[in-house]
């Protein structure tokens, strides 16, 4: 058995968030390229984020224009914007749309962490 294992399965992080900085309980953020929703408020600088499953959360559908998002669409994270879930391929891509939102909305609708 290795005997360099440091976490069972590492899907749930104390880390230094990059954005937000301060994030609470329920956050979506990001810690570099990897994404995750922060499971406890910050405290003393860590955050213990979880980097798999499915969250209800905040998505704009808008890309650029106006555009819907399907299920199975590919959702970023883009820390300039607000909401800062959506479909803008410029951010850290964040996980997979399991809800419809129509036109230029943002809805709460369940997400499926990682790619």
């Amino acid at each position: 058995m290795a005997t360099n294992r440091t976490l069972a399965d590492g899907r749930q992080l104390k880390v230094i968030c990059t954005d937000p900085t301060t994030p609470a309980s329920g956050d979506p953020v990001i810690v570099g390229n990897i994404p995750g929703v922060a499971l406890t408020d910050e405290v003393a600088t860590f955050t213990t984020i979880d980097t798999e499953g499915v969250y209800d959360l905040l998505v704009h559908a808008n890309d650029g224009g106006s555009s819907a998002v399907a299920v199975g669409d590919i959702i970023y994270y883009n820390s300039g914007n607000t909401p800062k879930l959506d479909k803008a391929v410029a951010g850290v891509r964040f996980g997979y749309a399991l809800e419809v939102i129509t036109g230029d909305a943002e809805a709460i609708i369940k997400v499926k962490l990682g790619y």
